[in-house]
């Protein structure tokens, strides 16, 4: 496990802190009064569609974008007054890889050890120690550009962690990677954090925020929808869903008629899938019943407890990007 040194002067001081964070372009908010308190060696999650303001937040917090009113702080260094300081202490992977196609896995990890000023005994270390932890070893001294989209962004995130940063910022950093690779980055990053980084993380994975986040904020047009942990975000919104799923795209109306009288709030189809907040005290027979009843080819009923994709749908009334894609 990597040994993260948190400066002495900023360990008491929380990884992220913002006070009334806000950037305009022209007449548009893109971000507005954003507070923030994320705790050393803790995970934030920042959820929201595209066009949210989470991207704009990123920028703003790792310098490279400048706050149209609010103050911001990462490691316990001003991004505005003191832009340098902050700079060596994070560690960024972007939704696009940055790595030079021109180099191998190897000389793309050395050369940001050199970078961060590490000796170059230490960055080479550093970059073999990586480049097995994701599984790279293999291709360590192939060309990048030959590398597939996963394994470019395997080698992304590993550069972001060449010099144990005390702070991460990570926009969607598992999109791409197969089931095993985001299995392994979920551990990874978890060993960061109880190590006593701070992460802070967008994702369209909902269910890697739930397992990774110990807080989350939702983002909705620039501004903040909601903020708790997730156990207190589903709790929030509370209740059981009904998920019905049919056997034709023709029964899914038909079913939404059928199932109103048992919701609690609007209903949610996605593909062959209606998705109910369910009312107190309803029977599974009694819906079945209604559903036999209206003729409706029933595949799978079944009844479960709220979700972060249901937090999101609620409080956004979109479906999560992740969704929409399966």
């Amino acid at each position: 496990m990597y040994e993260i040194t948190v400066p002495s002067t900023t360990k008491s001081a929380p990884g992220v802190a913002t006070e009334g964070l806000g950037k305009r372009y022209d007449d548009i908010w893109a971000l507005r009064d954003l507070d923030l308190q994320v705790p050393a060696g803790s995970v934030l999650g920042l959820l929201g569609h595209n066009g949210a303001g989470k991207t704009t937040a990123i920028r703003i917090l790792t310098t490279l974008a400048l706050p149209t009113t609010g103050r911001a702080r990462v490691a316990g260094f001003d991004v505005v007054e003191q832009p340098g300081e902050v700079r060596a202490r994070l560690g960024l992977a972007g939704q696009s890889a940055t790595v030079d196609g021109l180099l191998g896995a190897r000389a793309n990890l050395e050369m940001v050890g050199r970078l961060y000023h590490l000796p170059a005994a230490e960055a080479r270390r550093r970059a073999d120690e990586l480049l097995e932890r994701l599984g790279l070893t293999d291709v360590a001294d192939r060309l990048v550009r030959t590398f597939s989209g996963g394994m470019r962004r395997r080698l992304d995130l590993a550069a972001s962690l060449v010099a144990q940063p005390p702070v991460l910022f990570l926009d969607e950093p598992t999109t791409g990677l197969d089931p095993q690779s985001r299995n392994e980055l979920w551990d990874l990053l978890r060993e960061l954090v109880a190590a006593g980084a701070t992460l802070v993380l967008t994702t369209q994975y909902l269910e890697e925020a739930d397992r990774l986040a110990d807080d989350i904020v939702v983002l909705e047009r620039g501004r903040v929808a909601a903020t708790g942990s997730p156990t207190e975000l589903k709790a929030r919104i509370g209740g059981e869903r009904l998920e019905v799923t049919v056997g034709a795209p023709k029964d899914v109306g038909v079913a939404v008629g059928a199932l109103e009288s048992f919701a609690d709030g609007p209903s949610d189809a996605d593909g062959l899938r209606v998705t109910i907040p369910v009312r107190a005290g309803t029977r599974l027979m009694e819906v079945a019943r209604a559903l036999d009843a209206a003729r409706v080819d029933v595949t799978d009923v079944h009844r479960r407890e709220a979700t972060l994709d249901d937090v999101f749908l609620t409080l956004t009334g979109v479906a999560p990007a992740s969704r929409k894609a399966a």
